[in-house]
């Protein structure tokens, strides 16, 4: 079943679906599937929003030209996000498999080094991830129990490594264990279903609240008019690609692991527009937040220096400069980071576990605490070395993302040989003409946008790595 699925090069479908159906009823192939729609949605929406919305897209958007990059990264998610995702929830749901034996079910042996890949971007994320996840933690608790820090720049680089980033960052590692551990329905859709409600509320009372200040209006030009130079920028255009696929937790198999869990009768291209939406009103929404704060207090500077002093220092900052009502404001503002960083933890630690059930038939909550322990001890290194930190960050983000997902782009696009039958389930017929749009926009564009992006970043990746040896 492994390697014969092949017909002359391509990829069968149906041999696809005989082969799983001859055994859907085995106990061991039974698998877990979500209660409802909206917890699919929400878990995925969940596992694309995250700090790379509220913390990254604001600080992303501001150095490359304001509302140009918005502008292009709303291009890019339909021309490269949607695609992509798309071609995921046709592999996962296809095959009803995690993302090694969904490959090695849809394109045969050959195949299987890109779920092998998959499964170690998603451990070697979630273990530098949770490390950030626990910063924002102790500025969340911060803000609760005694406010922010006057020296908002000391206090992170005492919390950033060492052992209060261990102890917090393995406290993190424990929520995302726990409900993972929980299985789909019970830990991961119950979760999600409380927590991005939540998050949606939070984020946009905090954008309500920013309105008011004072000088606001400079921060709303600055996000909301286009610098048309910046349009026609090869480097903006690269970064809003990148950000499109990094925020929507494409090329790893996280879609590819949630789709498999979802009914037959959902529509895959209405999933995929919901979730890419409800992703970059997230997002959209945070540099509401962000843009009018910074302005209105002068610190646009502090914000450029670095996406660590943007999120950590400076925004803290700003909260203090506003007295009792930043205070409030502020905790808001972290606890919704935590919400987000908890959303995405489970989805990446769900990669690994729901891989180690189909490929070794073990228990979930097995799974999750091996799976778990080992990311959290492996998160001791860039918990303890932030250059460890930045090297995992841009030689995951930068490299191994882009290649998933062109790897993804070519396997659905060009090798299985019918992929327009599974995403074409439930997509009324007036609709059906978009999917062909899709299918060479898959082949096509998507590609060449992420080559291109796989060219401009690999020089940010070689520097980390270098950084992490002294070089």
């Amino acid at each position: 079943m492994n390697g014969d699925l092949h017909s002359g090069g391509a990829v069968d479908h149906a041999a696809v679906a005989n082969a799983h159906s001859e055994h859907a009823d085995a106990p061991e192939f039974a698998r877990e599937m979500w209660k409802t729609r909206l917890g699919f949605v929400l878990a995925a929406v969940g596992s694309a929003v995250g700090l790379g919305n509220m913390w990254r897209f604001p600080y992303i958007t501001a150095e490359y030209g304001g509302a140009a990059f918005v502008v292009l990264y709303i291009i890019m998610t339909l021309a490269v996000g949607i695609p992509v995702m798309l071609a995921e929830f046709t592999i996962g749901r296809g095959t009803r498999k995690s993302s090694i034996s969904a490959l090695r079910l849809a394109g045969g042996k050959g195949w299987v080094p890109l779920g092998f890949l998959f499964v170690l971007t998603g451990f070697l994320i979630l273990s530098y991830y949770s490390v950030i996840a626990g910063w924002v933690t102790r500025y969340a608790l911060a803000g609760i129990f005694g406010g922010f820090p006057e020296d908002t720049g000391a206090y992170f680089g005492l919390i950033a490594s060492g052992v209060p980033a261990m102890g917090f960052h393995l406290f993190v590692m424990a929520v995302t264990i726990a409900i993972v551990m929980g299985g789909v329905e019970k830990g991961i859709e119950r979760a999600s279903v409380i927590m991005i409600p939540a998050l949606f509320l939070i984020v946009l009372g905090l954008a309500i609240w920013a309105s008011t200040l004072s000088g606001s209006g400079a921060g709303y030009a600055f996000y909301l008019t286009p610098k048309f130079s910046e349009l026609l920028s090869g480097e903006t255009l690269a970064a809003a690609a990148s950000q499109a696929f990094f925020s929507l937790s494409l090329g790893m198999g996280a879609m590819l692991t949630f789709s498999s869990y979802l009914s037959r009768e959902e529509s895959l291209p209405r999933e995929a527009g919901v979730i890419a939406f409800s992703d970059f009103s997230v997002a959209f929404l945070a540099g509401l937040v962000v843009f009018p704060v910074i302005f209105a207090l002068g610190l646009q500077g502090a914000v450029g220096e670095s996406t660590l002093g943007a999120l950590f220092i400076a925004i803290p900052g700003a909260f203090n400069e506003m007295g009792g009502i930043g205070r409030v404001v502020g905790t808001f503002f972290f606890i919704a980071l935590f919400i987000g960083a908890i959303t995405s933890a489970i989805s990446l630690l769900e990669v690994v576990v729901s891989a180690m059930i189909d490929e070794w038939n073990m228990p979930r909550k097995k799974a999750a605490v091996i799976a778990g322990s080992l990311i959290a001890l492996l998160g001791l290194w860039p918990a303890s070395n932030l250059n460890a930190l930045g090297a995992l960050d841009a030689v995951t983000n930068y490299i191994f993302l882009p290649v998933g997902g062109l790897a993804m782009a070519i396997l659905v696009g060009w090798l299985y040989k019918n992929p327009l039958e599974e995403v074409s389930r439930s997509v009324s017929e007036r609709f059906q003409p978009l999917l062909k749009g899709w299918l060479w926009t898959l082949r096509v564009v998507v590609p060449i946008l992420l080559v291109v992006v796989l060219y401009s970043a690999l020089g940010e990746a070689v520097d980390a790595v270098k950084a992490l040896f002294g070089g």
